[in-house]
């Protein structure tokens, strides 16, 4: 596999899971920084380097995935900014 496949695959899977994040704030913070870090390192040209991002963002996703279980364990209600404008309520 390609480091550019791999690139791809992790990031993707970076913003998957930050989208699993039961906290808004946390979930806007975690995509806001995933972007951010990767357009940051969009040109890194040394192999290397390249790994050494690619075991931290790993890393990340490693950190992101256990607060998203704990996250669920201790759910709160949706902020009135996630509730959907469609949904009328009576």
């Amino acid at each position: 596999m390609s480091s550019k496949t791999k690139v791809l695959q992790v990031y993707r899977s970076l913003l998957r899971e930050s989208e699993k994040l039961s906290a808004y704030n946390f979930r806007n913070y975690a995509k806001r920084r995933i972007r951010d870090a990767f357009r940051d390192n969009k040109s890194l040209q040394d192999a290397s380097s390249i790994q050494a991002e690619l075991e931290f963002a790993t890393k990340n996703l490693d950190v992101i995935h256990r607060q998203v279980i704990v996250g669920h364990l201790y759910a709160s209600e949706k902020l009135v900014i996630e509730n959907n404008p469609s949904m009328t309520t009576k």
